[in-house]
């Protein structure tokens, strides 16, 4: 059945899943697909804004104006989303914790300019997950001795009864596999929800209303789940290296 101008059917539901173009890697067929090229453009954008930054902040000016107050507006607010959690600590983790941050969140937000957000793929909120478990555990063998590490993993029982170590390891393997499925079925969710709405809604209905669930899917929940993400690995490390707060 044809469709008129006004209306739409779900075989225009396009959910931006598609294989650009691929290539023999030993013998087998790899593909490049629209999460790899969304990627190496949030990668571009992020970059490019660095280095904007980098040249603005090489001939700052004591008295900031322009995009330099921009530069220092981002760069005190990530600093003082890392100070609380992480107290004394908070310097080393300045750099990791910022740079996860931004990439997240300029991934979430990154459907405002009709691509297809990074995050919704978890081949990309995986190895996010896994290098915040390996900090985690990094951190946890710096500042505590192995002792500490088995009492931890032996609690609530003494140290001499490890009847609850399966289980405290099971919960330590689920963090990576908790964090990044959080952040990837949030953000998987609402790119369903906005091609549905796209690819059924009649034409018309599309110039109007959608952009009310843009600015809550792709912006507040795209922040929220940056910050979630950010915070979350903040308070494991913390507890991990046995940071005490300020």
């Amino acid at each position: 059945m044809e469709h008129g101008i006004l209306l739409s059917g779900a075989d225009n539901i396009d959910f931006m899943i598609h294989g650009v173009f691929k290539y023999s890697f030993f013998g087998h067929e790899v593909w490049i697909t629209t999460t790899h090229v969304c990627v190496l453009i949030v990668m571009l954008l992020i970059i490019g804004f660095a280095i904007a930054a980098n040249r603005q902040m090489a001939k700052a000016r004591e008295v900031p104006e322009g995009f330099q107050n921009v530069v220092e507006l981002i760069v005190e607010k990530l600093d003082a989303m890392v100070d609380t959690p992480m107290g004394k600590a908070a310097p080393k983790f300045y750099n990791y914790i910022g740079t996860i941050f931004i990439f997240i969140l300029v991934s979430n937000i990154s459907g405002l300019l009709g691509l297809r957000p990074p995050t919704a793929d978890y081949g990309v909120t995986l190895p996010l997950g896994v290098l915040t478990f390996l900090l985690i555990h990094y951190n946890q063998f710096k500042y505590q001795k192995p002792k500490e590490i088995w009492e931890g993993m032996c609690s609530p029982l003494p140290p001499w009864l490890p009847i609850w170590l399966p289980i405290n390891l099971i919960s330590e393997i689920a963090v990576p596999i908790s964090l990044s499925l959080r952040l990837f079925a949030n953000v998987l969710s609402g790119t369903v929800m906005m091609a549905l709405i796209y690819g059924l809604l009649p034409h018309i209905a599309t110039l109007i209303w959608p952009a009310a669930l843009h600015a809550y899917l792709d912006v507040f929940a795209g922040v929220l789940q940056s910050y979630v993400f950010a915070m979350l690995t903040m308070v494991f490390i913390a507890n991990a290296a046995d940071i005490q707060e300020e």
